[in-house]
C-alpha cells in the first residue's frame, strides 16, 4: 500500500521530467534549452565547488538579519496598536499608506543609504517582512478574549505579566501565521533585491543567490545554472516554511494537524 502511494505520487513528476528531457533533446542546439540531466550536472558542479551553498548561506544570512529586526519591531508596534486605541488610530493610517508600496520601489533609496551590499538587501527584506508580521500581530492581540484579561486583572496581575502570560500566548497562532507569510515574502524579496543590486554593482562582491543568477544571466548566459538557482530558491523556501511549522507544533501542539 505504501509503495503504491509512493509510486502514484512520483508518477507525475517523473513524467514531467521525462517530457522536459525529450523536449530539450528535440530543441535546436542554438536554443540553449536546459534539460534535467544538464541541470543535475550543473547542480553537482556548483555544490562541489561550494558556490551554491555559499550563495544560499549569504542570502539566508541577510534574510535572517532583516526578518529578526522587522519581526521584533512588528511584535512591539502591533501589540501597542492592538492594546491602546490611541496608538492604533495614530499609526494605522501611516501603516496602510506604506503597506501597498512594493519593496523594490525603495531600491534606489536603499542603495543610496546602504550601498550595494548586505545593508541594502537586508533593509528591503526587513521592509517586506514587516507588514505581514504587523498585521497578523494586531489581529491576534485584538482577538484575545477580553474576559481572560479582566480575570487576570481581578487577581492583581500586573500589565507586563498579563502581556506575557495571557495576551501573547493568546495571539501566538496569528503571530506564527504572520511569521510564515513574512519569511516567504522576505525570501522572495532577497532574490529580487540581490538581482537588482547585482545589476547596479555590475556583479560585484555582495554575493547571494540572486546575484549569482544575475551573473549567470549577464555574463555567461548559463541557463542550466540559472535553473539550479531557481530550484534551490524553491527548495529553501519549502524548508523555511517547514521549519516554522515544526516550531509552531512544538510550541503549540494543540494546533498540530
Amino acid at each position: 500500500m505504501i509503495a503504491r502511494r509512493l509510486a502514484l505520487s512520483l508518477a507525475l513528476p517523473l513524467l514531467l521530467l521525462l517530457a522536459w528531457q525529450v523536449l530539450g533533446l528535440a530543441a535546436s542546439p542554438g536554443s540553449r534549452m536546459p534539460t534535467p540531466l544538464n541541470v543535475l550536472r550543473a547542480a553537482w558542479d556548483m555544490s562541489a565547488t561550494g558556490d551554491l551553498p555559499t550563495a544560499l548561506l549569504q542570502s539566508l544570512g541577510r534574510v535572517s538579519v532583516g526578518f529578526a529586526v522587522s519581526a521584533t519591531l512588528a511584535l512591539v508596534i502591533g501589540t501597542l496598536m492592538a492594546s491602546y486605541r490611541a496608538v492604533g488610530r495614530s499609526l494605522d493610517p501611516l501603516v496602510e499608506s506604506f503597506r501597498p508600496i512594493a519593496p523594490m520601489a525603495l531600491l534606489p533609496l536603499a542603495i543610496l543609504w546602504f550601498g550595494t551590499g548586505t545593508g541594502a538587501a537586508a533593509f528591503l527584506v526587513g521592509y517586506a517582512a514587516f507588514f505581514p508580521m504587523l498585521v497578523n500581530t494586531v489581529h491576534g492581540v485584538a482577538g484575545v478574549d477580553p474576559g481572560l484579561v479582566r480575570a487576570a486583572r481581578s487577581l492583581g496581575v500586573g500589565k507586563l505579566t498579563i502581556l506575557r502570560t495571557v495576551v501573547l500566548p493568546g495571539a501566538l497562532s496569528h503571530v506564527f501565521v504572520g511569521a510564515r507569510l513574512a519569511l516567504g515574502v522576505a525570501w522572495t524579496s532577497i532574490i529580487a533585491a540581490e538581482l537588482a543590486v547585482g545589476a547596479k554593482s555590475g556583479g560585484g562582491t555582495s554575493g547571494g543567490i540572486g546575484q549569482a543568477m544575475f551573473v549567470f544571466y549577464a555574463y555567461s548566459i548559463d541557463l542550466d545554472r540559472i535553473v539550479v538557482c531557481m530550484m534551490s530558491v524553491g527548495l529553501v523556501a519549502l524548508l523555511i516554511d517547514g521549519g516554522v511549522r515544526s516550531v509552531q507544533q512544538r510550541i503549540m501542539p494543540w494546533k498540530a494537524r
